[in-house]
């Protein structure tokens, strides 16, 4: 399945450069668990290739959303699929069906067929598996580092039997019958534990009284530092994927230039081994001006392509003076490798701690990235022109050579 080939490395990717740290649980490793056991149902369902190939599609995109947030981030994820789906020229009918299959794994969502059933069975494997409580606790992780919600161990156990008791169920034979046991061992197991904690609960009851009025105004401090944190990753995730797309954009510059290279590089070998022996024979005299006008712009295409890729870097040279008054880009290597190394880490220890520090150098990186990118470019666009303009007056030429020989 070629198609589903491209979608691992697509979400693989998006995942690396997109995802925040504190998805501890709605990460990679847990899309990739959920692909597996939709590709395992599938195949146990009967599924045909095409059912197969809209179920894993829809596995390795259904949690892409929460690169963007965690409210209704199916949707989000239903947004991802459509968009890389129309660019691989994917019929809507068949986007709608993955949509539909996306949409399936919200939280307490009845499935209405097999397709959406196994997509539901598979996103909660891991609910019938023996490593259960490894992986949940990952979970607990995740909304404590987001600031969800934190739990005690015994509030934790109360939680996670409540979901695998009341609030979920599997609905493929297969998983009926095979997953369920597991899951109901697991739940004995969650039992057994919360009638230890709950013992150790009721010793340390005044404790926790005691800690009631303390806890109000923590709330308040939670608050704040909620929306300040929220602030500064909406603005890292903004220098991350705008630096991604510079980086992207110069890796297409240097690949079109590659292209041209080649190209002229078979023309001109072409030329010498074809043309240019054929020019000792009267006979082929007319021949002459137009291979070395075709030569003369295919050197000048190489010439310049070879401008638009060749790597520059500064050799100017910084006093301590400029490094104090932040004059200088620590981010580019450019500069700091004429840094001395106790220097360079004194600057970069206080840009970590000095937020403007930190997103002044990051934006005059970003500024940097842009103006080679426009220099690459402009080099490019006289490239392809130099091409265009030089194809034409060979032909052009050639054809006047042949009728006036």
């Amino acid at each position: 399945m070629k198609l589903v080939k491209i979608t691992e490395l697509h979400v693989i990717e998006l995942f690396k450069v997109l995802l925040q740290f504190e998805y501890q649980f709605h990460n990679l490793n847990h899309t990739q668990s959920v692909v597996q056991a939709a590709q395992f149902l599938s195949e146990k369902e009967g599924c045909t290739k095409e059912e197969t190939e809209n179920i894993l599609i829809a596995a390795w995109f259904h949690d892409t959303g929460y690169t963007i947030c965690k409210e209704n981030h199916e949707v989000e994820s239903c947004k991802y699929a459509r968009l890389f789906l129309e660019e691989q020229k994917i019929s809507n009918e068949k986007i709608e069906e993955i949509e539909d299959l996306i949409m399936a794994t919200i939280f307490n969502y009845v499935p209405k067929n097999k397709l959406e059933k196994i997509v539901c069975d598979a996103d909660y494997n891991h609910l019938a598996k023996l490593d259960y409580f490894s992986i949940c606790s990952n979970l607990r992780k995740e909304w404590k580092i987001g600031e969800i919600k934190e739990f005690t161990d015994l509030e934790w156990a109360e939680e996670n039997l409540s979901l695998l008791k009341d609030k979920h169920k599997y609905y493929t034979d297969f998983a009926k019958e095979n997953w369920n046991p597991i899951k109901l061992k697991n739940i004995e197991t969650l039992k057994d534990q919360i009638k230890i904690l709950d013992n150790e609960d009721k010793d340390i009851t005044s404790f926790v009284e005691s800690k009631v009025e303390k806890s109000k105004e923590d709330k308040s401090k939670k608050k704040k530092k909620k929306k300040k944190t929220k602030l500064g990753r909406g603005v890292e995730t903004l220098f991350r994927v705008t630096i991604n797309n510079h980086t992207r954009l110069s890796d297409i510059a240097d690949s079109k230039a590659n292209i041209l290279l080649s190209v002229n590089g078979i023309i001109i070998s072409v030329a010498l081994s074809v043309l240019i022996p054929k020019l000792d024979s009267p006979g082929n005299a007319y021949l002459t001006l137009p291979t070395f006008v075709l030569l003369f712009f295919s050197v000048c295409c190489i010439i310049v392509a070879i401008l638009a890729t060749r790597p520059k870097v500064d050799n100017s040279e910084f006093s301590q003076n400029e490094i104090d008054e932040r004059n200088v880009n620590l981010l580019f290597f450019g500069n700091f490798y004429k840094i001395p190394y106790p220097i360079y880490e004194e600057e970069i220890n206080k840009m970590i701690i000095d937020e403007p520090y930190l997103y002044n150098s990051l934006t005059r990186d970003l500024h940097l990235l842009g103006v080679v990118l426009e220099k690459k470019y402009r080099l490019l666009r006289i490239t392809y022109n130099i091409f265009m303009v030089g194809i034409l007056i060979s032909v052009f030429t050639f054809i006047y050579a042949f009728y006036t020989s």
